[in-house]
């Protein structure tokens, strides 16, 4: 099982970044996914989430309206379209595929929102 975060950068405030999260190992089309977040001394957080044919999505108050979250099952892919970015969103984010009980994660992209 491999997940596997890229996009990550440095961006100005207001700028967009777009992450994209690959996935390999398991049968993509059957797992919810989710973007997380952790910023150093705080917990991860879920930033959106996105069910497995992506009728049920959801996002974390702090980025409703700013970032959206897709998949593409062909692509075993899952995005994260992020617009307005603010200094609060630098963090390391991170892919997360659920199914039952079993979590699979990836290794994290940093963001960076600094001028």
């Amino acid at each position: 099982v491999q997940l596997v975060e890229s996009g990550g950068g440095l961006v100005q405030p207001g700028g967009s970044l777009r992450l994209s999260c690959a996935a390999s190992g398991f049968t993509f089309r059957n797992y919810d996914m989710s973007w997380h977040r952790q910023t150093p001394g705080k917990e991860r957080e879920l930033v959106a989430s996105i069910s497995t044919a992506g009728l049920s999505i959801n996002y974390v108050d702090s980025v409703k309206g700013r970032f959206t979250i897709s998949r593409d099952n062909s692509k075993n892919t899952v995005y994260l379209q992020m617009n307005s970015l603010k200094p609060e969103d630098t963090a390391v984010y991170y892919c997360k595929a659920s199914r039952y009980i079993y979590d699979y994660w990836g290794q994290g992209t940093q963001v960076n929102v600094s001028s």
